[in-house]
């Protein structure tokens, strides 16, 4: 009987032993499959992380790139009002003394019927015209003053002293004069009306001027301007606006 019994019980022991254990193993399988989905969370939300790191840096280099180019946007607006001011001081003083030298030869009777040389000036050829189409359709159909301007620089920067050159100035002193930034518009205007006084531009940038100068108040000096535009340009419309402001004065 006890033979029997001794192998019963310990069938019974190890049917219970390994009934218990099939819990803890369960248990200990769960963990590591929560401990893998955690690491795999983990991994995921690093890369996630790295990923919009990246992008940050990335937007701060575009945002210090954009820094740059306005600082050196800034200084070259400086570097060309500086360099027109100074264009001013030099064609101001040119235009005092062509003005001395018209009275007093106005005043000297004369029997030569010799004409004052006229300039030429290069024409443009059908790439220059166009880039100049295309600014004046900023100014007058987009109303892009900003650009316009910026377009007008480079403009006169690449085309120098040619027709279209002279105009650019000219349209230069009108976007001026419309935002308004009367000194600058100031400014253009007295480089044609001095440097390219011979110009078929010259007579509305005279006008133009005064009307400028008028607005900022220098209203003697504005006179003095529209008179000029009478005295020498007598025949074009520019002259007729003049006398009206005269007139009217």
């Amino acid at each position: 009987m006890a033979a029997v019994l001794i192998p019963l019980g310990l069938g019974l022991a190890g049917a219970v032993s390994a009934q218990s254990s099939t819990p803890a193993f369960q248990n200990v399988a769960s963990e590591a499959q929560r401990n893998a989905g955690n690491s795999q969370a983990t991994a995921e939300l690093f890369y996630m992380i790295q990923q919009l790191q990246g992008d940050v840096r990335r937007l701060q280099g575009k945002v210090e790139e954009q820094q740059y180019e306005i600082r050196k946007l800034q200084q070259q607006g400086r570097d060309r009002y500086v360099d027109l001011d100074q264009r001013i001081l030099d064609l101001s003083k040119t235009l005092e003394e062509k003005a001395s030298s018209s009275r007093g030869d106005a005043s000297k009777a004369t029997t030569s019927s010799a004409k004052p040389e006229v300039r030429k000036y290069r024409a443009p050829d059908a790439e220059e015209r166009k880039t100049y189409n295309q600014i004046i359709d900023l100014i007058r159909n987009q109303k892009a003053y900003d650009e316009a301007i910026t377009q007008l620089y480079e403009f006169v920067d690449q085309y120098p002293e040619g027709d279209l050159t002279v105009n650019a100035y000219y349209w230069l002193g009108e976007v001026y004069l419309a935002k308004p930034q009367l000194e600058q518009a100031k400014q253009a205007f007295t480089i044609v009306a001095t440097r390219y006084d011979d110009h078929r531009k010259a007579a509305d940038a005279v006008y133009k001027l005064g009307v400028t100068l008028d607005k900022l108040g220098e209203k003697d000096e504005a006179k003095r301007r529209m008179q000029m535009v009478v005295d020498h340009y007598p025949d074009s419309s520019a002259a007729n606006l003049a006398r009206k402001f005269l007139d009217e004065a």
